[in-house]
């Protein structure tokens, strides 16, 4: 049973998301603020936290600061900003996803579950294949499912949960296009609805770090009006 730590200063957040982690077979662990959840840290680790950006005493950035001096484990931050210095801030200091309020449960859980499978394979943990699993090859790009993993000519590339399941989704057919829609049921359960706005800020976050390692990175082709494919040239 693996322990998710959930920091929020929201009581309704904490009751409502903790009862459906329990649900889902997790330990929950809650705190109301960052240093009060510091402090439960310093004694044991939890496996994953999930931490509100905005928080009193000690807020999510500072807390997360902090846990990577000693440990790499999972966090996912929640956010109800809209500005994006945020949440590129706050991947550059090692979280691992974002989810946005107001956010979809089930929508939590999924991606919990996802960088926990990673963090498992990580540590080799034995987990079954699956075609979903299975380590995408499409010229220059390399992609680990199961590791989380992204390479492109070599260098490693850091992306969210949503980035690399959009990315898998359009190499997975290499020149067949992806409807925004598609890409939305990709990232998202049925139960998020998100606009067009949306899919197109993750593909410009994607794109962007992959130009972080080459310069002329151009395999995600935008068909105005239709949607992305992936070509392999």
């Amino acid at each position: 049973m693996s322990k998710i730590a959930l920091v929020d200063d929201d009581r309704n957040i904490l009751t409502s998301v903790s009862m459906t982690l329990e649900a889902e077979g997790f330990e929950v662990e809650t705190y109301n603020d960052g240093q009060q959840a510091f402090d439960a840290f310093s004694k044991k680790l939890p496996d994953m936290a999930v931490l509100d950006v905005k928080m009193p005493r000690m807020d999510g950035m500072d807390l997360l600061q902090r846990l990577r001096q000693k440990t790499s484990m999972p966090v996912i931050f929640l956010t109800s900003k809209d500005d994006e210095i945020d949440e590129v801030l706050g991947l550059r200091m090692g979280a691992d996803d974002y989810v946005k309020k107001p956010f979809s449960q089930r929508l939590l859980v999924e991606r919990i579950r996802a960088l926990l499978r990673r963090q498992e394979a990580n540590s080799g943990e034995m987990i079954a294949e699956t075609d979903e699993h299975k380590v995408i090859e499409r010229g220059e790009l390399r992609m680990d499912p199961l590791r989380h993993a992204v390479t492109w000519k070599g260098a490693d590339v850091s992306l969210t949960v949503t980035e690399f399941l959009l990315l898998q989704a359009l190499a997975q057919r290499p020149g067949f296009v992806k409807s925004r829609d598609q890409l939305m049921d990709v990232a998202y359960d049925d139960q998020v609805y998100v606009d067009d706005r949306t899919i197109d800020s993750h593909i410009k976050r994607l794109r962007k770090k992959m130009r972080m390692v080459d310069d002329e990175f151009s395999a995600i082709e935008t068909l105005y009006g239709i949607g992305y494919r992936y070509n392999e040239e």
